[in-house]
């Protein structure tokens, strides 16, 4: 078991550095033209694939990192480039952890590295959860999968919002109801290969921030998918409704729901990328600080700027603590009986959204004009206490785990 440390070894500190790199030398100098366009950066991310950066091997490597820091510090240098590109880098490693959590060896193996292709030939995958009507209420979706024995395959009908690459993804990871008695617990994911008869985009959203990242509606109409594409296999499905209509009819715990299993791995990862943005609003707020002369003398010398910096600078050195504390139980095998995950998500989250509102107050004027990044940082800020639980979620999540009680 790998220690707990607050010092990156030696091979981490060279991915790092090779990271923010890419993300100082291709990443910024692209940033404000692809948030002005809000279109998939495919140029950005071809580059990335080019050198490895967006490629099964370097997120396989990063993953099994035995620290858990390999994919924290990767998101951070990332989104310390740019949260659009950033996101339309890292979109597809959602959909990659729903395969890696819920689905067998076989599975990981056949669709994992279809989400990502090579150099020359780049490939998305998207993760399918949220619905219109149901986004952080899970038990409410509605999207159902039916079982068709006589031909083995399944057949999806419904719709789903919010989807990183949804619709232009070459592999989608869909979660469905199989049992709607069972109300969150009743659901199962299932893989919809590429070019699948009754996939089609929706709603393409235009956004607040994060531009550069596809976000739109996946509509599925009638989608059957074979029976090997659901995530874990029948078997396993069977066994835990059956367990889960037991604890049921006792009045007790359903059990683990499968949207739910992916959210609790990937949330120190949108922890990390938090963290990025809000590190990113510092540094330029601290460089202006610095340098802006007013009254005669640098604005950092007023103790109203300089406190401000100095809590920027606390609460992300906090957040990122409590983000690699998250990824290193997780990458350890260690419960979050108090809720890290969702901890780490919130504190960076809310950190995020406050540190790039400080750094445009520094900046003033400035700040609010598209001459300097941190008024798009504020922007892309804003989805933190959003998207994958909001801060309101994470808090009711900690307060169940905390307390032992079922909080409402």
């Amino acid at each position: 078991m790998a220690e707990f440390t607050m010092e990156l070894n030696e091979d981490q500190v060279g991915v790092r550095d090779w990271i923010h790199g890419f993300a100082a030398d291709v990443m910024r100098p692209a940033a404000a033209e692809w948030d002005e366009r809000e279109e998939t950066p495919w140029p950005v991310i071809r580059e990335a694939a080019k050198i490895g950066l967006y490629s099964l091997d370097f997120y396989a490597q990063q993953f099994l990192d035995p620290t858990g820091l390999g994919i924290p510090m990767t998101l951070e240098e990332l989104f310390w480039g740019d949260a659009g590109l950033g996101l339309a880098i890292a979109g597809t490693g959602l959909a990659a952890i729903g395969v890696f959590t819920n689905g067998t060896d076989e599975q990981i193996g056949t669709w994992v590295p279809q989400m990502y292709g090579d150099a020359n030939d780049v490939k998305l995958a998207a993760f399918c959860s949220s619905e219109p009507d149901a986004g952080s209420d899970v038990a409410a979706m509605r999207t159902r999968a039916v079982y068709a024995e006589a031909t083995d395959e399944w057949v999806l009908t419904g719709t789903k919002t919010w989807a990183t690459n949804g619709g232009i993804a070459d592999v989608h990871v869909v979660v469905a109801v199989v049992d709607p008695a069972l109300g969150s617990r009743g659901h199962a994911s299932f893989i919809v290969p590429p070019n699948t008869p009754g996939l089609s985009q929706g709603q393409k959203f235009k956004k607040h921030g994060i531009r550069a990242s596809h976000t739109a509606e996946v509509v599925l109409d009638g989608v059957r998918v074979p029976g090997h594409c659901l995530l874990g296999g029948k078997e396993k499905l069977d066994e835990r409704l059956a367990r889960a209509r037991e604890r049921a009819a006792k009045g007790g715990e359903r059990g683990r729901n499968a949207a739910m299993a992916t959210f609790e791995a990937s949330r120190p990862a949108v922890g990390a990328q938090a963290v990025g943005i809000a590190r990113a609003a510092y540094e330029v707020a601290l460089d202006y600080a610095r340098t802006r002369v007013q009254f005669g003398r640098p604005i950092i010398d007023n103790q109203g700027v300089a406190f401000q910096l100095a809590d920027m600078r606390t609460r992300i050195d906090a957040a990122r603590l409590l983000v690699w504390r998250a990824s290193w139980m997780a990458a350890t095998g260690k419960s979050f009986t108090s809720a890290e995950g969702s901890m780490s998500k919130l504190f960076a989250g809310e950190t995020a959204k406050t540190v790039t509102a400080q750094a445009m107050q520094i900046l003033g004027g400035n700040g609010y004009t598209r001459e300097y990044p941190v008024e798009r940082m504020h922007r892309d800020a804003a989805i933190y206490t959003i998207f994958e639980g909001t801060s309101e979620i994470q808090r009711l999540v900690i307060a169940r785990a905390v307390s032992g009680v079922p909080i409402r």
